[in-house]
């Protein structure tokens, strides 16, 4: 039990340590040795629970992918409407990316690692396609575009993390930042920017209601 429990901690060690370089540098600037050396654990040992760089990325997408998923079980228990939900996630994903390295890693090595099955939106888009089926006759206006919306949840965690990269070394509370925006943006998206206006879209004049 008392080696199970230290070796627990060693590979929780070396994940977080990892994550800092995944997250900071990318895949490919990252290297074992750095890791080992950031923990304070040797190449053996590093190398006993984690053989290659590649593990050590899959086990970093691992952690990342879980620590989304039961925070987002945790705002979804919440009693809310579906469209509240909705934001609630999106939010909450915010505040993981602002607070957690390891989340931001995952976010990263998805994009750097094509090939892995660890895909950290998979751990979040399918909760948001289910609170957007379930909001489509109390919440939405008739006709919204769910494809649209979905869209726009996944440009919103993508320009939420650019934002949070781009302010990292900014003095100040960056997690605030980040989360504040955001709400102020699902603020103007459900009330609206226009009324009763033509806009451009699609090659011709739309009406906006």
């Amino acid at each position: 039990m008392v080696k199970q429990e230290r070796a627990a901690r060693t590979r929780e060690t070396l994940m977080q340590a990892a994550a800092e370089f995944f997250d900071r540098d990318g895949y490919g600037a990252t290297t074992l040795s750095r890791v080992s050396k950031a923990a304070g654990i040797s190449m053996g040992a590093l190398t006993f629970h984690f053989p290659s760089k590649d593990d050590l990325a899959d086990a970093v997408q691992v952690r990342g992918g879980s620590t989304t998923r039961e925070a987002l079980d945790r705002v979804t228990d919440a009693p809310h409407e579906p469209l509240q939900m909705l934001v609630g996630v999106t939010l909450e994903l915010a505040r993981l990316l602002e607070e957690e390295a390891i989340v931001r890693a995952a976010a990263r090595l998805t994009r750097e690692r094509r090939r892995t099955s660890a895909d950290w939106s998979a751990t979040w888009l399918p909760t948001v396609e289910r609170l957007l089926e379930s909001a489509t006759e109390r919440d939405l206006r008739h006709g919204v575009d769910l494809r649209a919306v979905r869209a726009l949840v996944v440009h919103l965690i993508t320009g939420a993390e650019a934002q949070i990269r781009c302010t990292a070394n900014d003095s100040g509370d960056r997690a605030e930042k980040a989360e504040a925006q955001l709400s102020d943006i699902w603020h103007v998206v459900l009330h609206g920017i226009a009324e009763h206006k033509r806009v451009q879209g699609r090659g011709e004049d739309e009406l906006v209601s």
